[in-house]
């Protein structure tokens, strides 16, 4: 399900935004009137799906006014953990932030990865 969200600016140059608005194809595997969930492009681990908010956020720190986004994104990121059969035996939730942190979108993300054992830190 994908809805054109008001949230997003007309002509949004943002690679996310794009997919909220349906004008770059995702694979699509959860979605509500807050976040959409899909599968990333480059997977490191069998189940690597992004979740994000239909609204452009760029970062975490842009969260800080918007505690309700906040909850609701981390929730989504639990129920597509859930839908995906990671439940038992465990997954990772990443949100990268800033060039430091090596967030390469500047739409805030939450990667939910697993269906594998993983070891130390993300790369």
């Amino acid at each position: 399900m994908q809805t054109r969200s008001l949230s997003v600016p007309d002509g949004c140059e943002c690679l996310f935004c794009q997919i909220v608005n349906g004008e770059l194809p995702s694979e699509v595997v959860y979605a509500d009137g807050d976040v959409v969930a899909f599968r990333d492009i480059a997977p490191q681990a069998p189940v690597h799906v992004l979740v994000i908010p239909r609204k452009h956020v760029a970062c975490v720190d842009d969260l800080r006014d918007e505690p309700d986004l906040a909850a609701r994104l981390l929730l989504a990121a639990a129920h597509v953990a859930r839908m995906q059969g990671l439940g038992r035996d465990g997954y990772r939730l990443v949100i990268n932030h800033g060039r430091h942190g090596a967030q390469t979108v500047g739409h805030l993300h939450v990667h939910v990865i697993g269906a594998r054992q993983l070891s130390g830190m993300l790369g």
